[in-house]
């Protein structure tokens, strides 16, 4: 255990100390949100380029763990849905974002460094390939059923799911983490090698992504805190620490996949709360508490529920 925790604990410390140079006033939170647009746009697109364009896949199927995962993201959202609208007695709205929150990895701040500092570059391949499918079907399953769920509240008319595709589709086109899973495969395909001068800048690029990611995520952790009913928080916090990951080892079992890919998806299945469910209650105007409880919470307690992961792994 103190082995696992040793390579878990930095991981963490280094979102803490994101977190105190803003609170202690040493940086300014604009710092933070510049730092977060660097990973997003440069530095953790350039790695997912570079980790596609010399991966060697073995001949491997993406299906397998595609559903391993998602097989876990669908018990888990269910679940959260369910206890919020029939425990805590919450409308669908907030149903929604129960789910969300439990069940929205932070897959590329916190799951990169993680399963590349764990499992290594295998694990980086397959956190690859679930990423090039992750944020485009989270976003359009929480899109759809939070309209849906407006539609029953309000008794408004929704939009079609054409034009709810065709926004996202949209956005995603225009997303740096999609275009360089893009750039990757057409560089994986094409078998160019990629020129001495400039393998080395991507190289150093790259190596920025997962410090940098860790200290952004600390600085932006100010804007959150905990608010709302602390209850309801602190079950979507357990079922994203421990029922998701379970799901995903469970689900990896069952369609066999390999030990290291396994690794990688219960581990990027283990980390907190991603950002993304604050951005959805923040588009819906709704559930603001409970997105941010439900990430300040899980980041807290992550160090030692990712550990324990980590451990029963090993």
């Amino acid at each position: 255990m103190p082995e696992i925790t040793l390579n878990v604990l930095p991981i963490f410390i280094l979102i803490l100390i994101g977190w105190a140079l803003v609170r202690t006033g040493l940086l300014k939170d604009e710092l933070g949100d510049s730092l977060g647009e660097f990973v997003f746009k440069v530095a953790v697109p350039v790695l997912l380029f570079r980790t596609i364009a010399e991966a060697d896949f073995h001949g491997a199927s993406p299906f397998r763990l595609w559903i391993a995962y998602f097989a876990g993201v669908g018990v888990t959202w269910t679940v959260g849905h369910l206890i919020a609208t029939r425990i805590f007695e919450r409308d669908a709205r907030v149903g929604v974002l129960a789910g969300v929150s439990s069940a929205f990895a932070n897959n590329v701040f916190i799951g990169l460094p993680l399963v590349s500092r764990i499992v290594g570059s295998d694990g980086i391949v397959a956190l690859s390939i679930l990423l090039a499918v992750h944020l485009p079907l989270m976003m359009i399953i929480g899109t759809v059923l939070m309209e849906q769920a407006e539609r029953k509240i309000s008794g408004g008319s929704s939009r079609g799911l054409l034009a709810i595709f065709t926004q996202i589709g949209g956005n995603l086109a225009r997303n740096p983490l999609v275009i360089g899973l893009a750039a990757g495969v057409v560089a994986h395909v094409s078998g160019l090698p990629i020129p001495g001068v400039l393998d080395s800048v991507v190289n150093q690029i790259a190596a920025m992504a997962a410090p940098t990611a860790l200290l952004s995520l600390g600085m932006a952790l100010n804007k959150y805190g905990i608010s709302g009913n602390f209850r309801i928080a602190g079950a979507t916090s357990a079922l994203k620490l421990l029922l998701m990951p379970a799901c995903v080892w469970g689900a990896c079992r069952l369609v066999g996949l390999g030990h290291e890919w396994t690794m990688a998806m219960v581990l990027t299945s283990s980390v907190p709360t991603g950002i993304n469910a604050w951005l959805i209650a923040n588009r819906f105007g709704v559930g603001h508490g409970l997105a941010a409880s439900t990430i300040t919470l899980t980041t807290a307690a992550g160090v030692a529920t990712v550990s324990l992961w980590a451990w029963l792994l090993s």
